[in-house]
C-alpha cells in the first residue's frame, strides 16, 4: 500500500511537472512569436530607413557640389575686395604723408611769409630814413 501511494504522489508530481512544462512552452511560443513579428517590424524600418538615409546622402551630395560651385565663383570676389582693401590703405598712407608734408609746407610758407614781412618793413623803414 505505501508502494501504492508513492507510486500515486510520484505520478501526481510528475503530471503537475508535464502540466508546468505545457504552460511555460506554450509561453515560450508565444514570446518567440512576438519576437519574429519585431524582428520583422524593425527589419521593414531599418530598410525604410536606409533608403532615406541613401536619399539624405544624395541630396547633400548635390548640395555640397552646388555650395562648392558657387563658393568657387565667390572667390575672385574675395581676392578683389582684398586688392581694393590694399589700395585702399595705401591710398590713405599717401594721403597722410600728403597732409604731413602739406603742413610742414604750410608753416615753411608760414615762416617765408614773415621773413618777407618783415624785409618789407625794414625796407620801408629804410625808406623813410634815406627820404
Amino acid at each position: 500500500m505505501i508502494i501504492e501511494v508513492s507510486v500515486l504522489i510520484i505520478a501526481l508530481a510528475l503530471a503537475a511537472v508535464a502540466v508546468y512544462l505545457v504552460l511555460l512552452l506554450k509561453k515560450l511560443s508565444i514570446i518567440a512569436d512576438e519576437a519574429q513579428q519585431t524582428l520583422k517590424v524593425l527589419t521593414s524600418d531599418v530598410n525604410v530607413t536606409l533608403y532615406q538615409t541613401n536619399e539624405l546622402l544624395a541630396k547633400t551630395n548635390v548640395l555640397v557640389e552646388d555650395v562648392n560651385k558657387k563658393v568657387s565663383t565667390l572667390d575672385p570676389l574675395f581676392v578683389a575686395v582684398a586688392d581694393l582693401s590694399e589700395s585702399v590703405s595705401d591710398l590713405n598712407a599717401s594721403a597722410r604723408d600728403l597732409t604731413v608734408k602739406a603742413k610742414n609746407a604750410g608753416k615753411n610758407t608760414i615762416k617765408a611769409g614773415g621773413v618777407l614781412s618783415a624785409l618789407n618793413l625794414f625796407s620801408s623803414i629804410l625808406g623813410k630814413k634815406g627820404e
